[in-house]
Parts: structure tokens; sequence; C-alpha cells
């Protein structure tokens, strides 16, 4: 983990309500993996006091590149930093995505809403296998990162709550479809998303026996597993069983990134 003062190349809105900002951070790019985060001090002053986490959605040379959503105080003060100025930022923090690049055939990346954001990366580094990406949104406005995908050469197909743009229904269900014509020996399943999407897809993929690793959304404190406010129940191992069977693993700290068959959903 390195703190940087990272000077901000562009922030720049790319629909109504998502930014992307891009960082020189050459300590953090250089040692980044798909799937950890930074901690981003968003002003100089105490207001807001808490830093905030951000998926990283690409690296380039010395640049990172951050996608975030607009929703709250933090966000909004983040929107207004300008090219030129210094951010304070901690990373890269958190445990990636372990890459089966060996392994599989096929990798099915499953991103709902602001979940296409750390998969961009991902994608980045699967670019030699096959990939299929399958991306979920409210509406067609709300879609993100389709063309950046299909530049790393993914076959992309997308799902729509309100069906006013591919599958009608929710990404997961079309997972499901996808499924109906994949042989299963032969793929992992990568997604990133909201609570409820990927506790389905860790279901889906228990059901059918598939290797699936999920990015975990979580509000964060400190970012580095010293507050422990953003612990999730998983299975402890066999040989480490005492009185039970689970223990408390931290989002920040031993996630963002959890096998599927890890996850005690609650």
């Amino acid at each position: 983990m390195f703190k940087a003062s990272a000077e901000v190349i562009y922030n720049k809105r790319i629909k109504k309500g998502y930014f992307e900002i891009a960082l020189s951070a050459q300590a953090i790019a250089k040692t980044a993996l798909p799937g950890q985060f930074v901690n981003i001090k968003v002003s100089e002053g105490i207001e807001p006091l808490l830093r905030r986490p951000l998926s990283l959605h690409r690296v380039e040379g010395n640049k990172i590149f951050l996608l975030y959503e607009v929703l709250g105080k933090g966000t909004e003060t983040l929107s207004r930093r300008k090219a030129g100025e210094d951010l304070s930022v901690l990373g890269p923090l958190g445990s990636g995505f372990s890459l089966h690049s060996t392994h599989y055939a096929l990798h099915i990346l499953v991103a709902g809403g602001m979940g296409t954001a750390p998969l961009v990366f991902l994608a980045e580094k699967l670019a030699k296998g096959k990939t299929l990406v399958l991306i979920g949104a409210k509406t067609r406005e709300d879609i993100l990162c389709e063309e950046e995908f299909r530049k790393l050469g993914g076959e992309v197909k997308i799902a729509t709550d309100d069906g006013s743009r591919g599958f009608k229904g929710h990404v997961s269900e079309l997972l499901k479809q996808e499924l109906l014509t994949i042989d299963y020996g032969l793929l992992t399943i990568y997604a990133c998303g909201p609570k409820l999407l990927l506790k389905e897809i860790s279901r889906i993929s228990l059901e059918r026996n598939i290797p699936a690793q999920l990015s975990l959304e979580s509000h964060m404190a400190c970012g580095i597993g010293a507050c422990m406010g953003c612990v999730i129940k998983v299975t402890r191992a066999p040989e480490h069983q005492s009185t039970r069977d689970f223990e408390y693993k931290r989002v920040c700290k031993e996630g963002p990134v959890f096998e599927a068959n890890q996850i005690l959903w609650e």
C-alpha cells in the first residue's frame, strides 16, 4: 500500500451522474491488480471526514482511472476537482481477482450497475482469452462501459430492467439463459454489483458447480482493515474449524473479491 499525492489529469462527466477521473499515481499503477481499490481524500478540509473507496477501473502507464457515480456529498465534492489539483490517495488496497487465464476456455464477466468499474481492468488482463461480458442496468441510459469492453475484444450482451435495451430483466436472468448453451466445465465467472445480484450469481454458480469470483460492494470507514466495519460471514477452512464452521472477514482487506463458495449470505 502506498500513500500518494496524485495529480488529477482529468475529471470528466461521461453521462448524467457518472464521472471518470484520471490520476497520476506511479507507485499505485505499477502494483495494482484487477479487483483492488484506492481510498481517496476528496477534499483538503475535514468535510467530508472519511475517504471514499473507489475501484480501479483502468491502469495505463503511470496513470490510474476511476469510474464513479455521484450519490452523496463525498462523490459530489470529488466531481468538482479539477485537472492539475492533487488528491491524497491510499492504494492499491484489498485482494483482487485471481486470474485463471490458463485454466478456462471462457470467462464470463457479469456487471450490475457500477459493478462495471473494476471489470474493465479485469477484462484488460483477460484480453487474450475468450470473454463474454453481461452488463446489467436499470435503463438504456444507465448502461456503462459497453464500448470499452467491445474494444477489448469481448462479446457483450446487455440486460435492462425495463427492456429498453437488450434482454428485458435482471442480468442474472440473462446469465442463466446464456448458460443453457455453454459447457460448464470450460468456464469461470467474475461478477461485481449490488448484494442481491451477487447473492443470486453465487446461487447459480454453486448449483451448476461453476467457479465464480465475486467483488463485493460495501460501506467502508477506514478501508485498511482496522475498524472492522465491513465484515462478512464466510466458511472457515476445515483445518481451522473449532466450535463453529464460519468466521468473519473484512471486505476491505481479505476482499473485496471472494470465491462464491466462501460467502455465507444473510
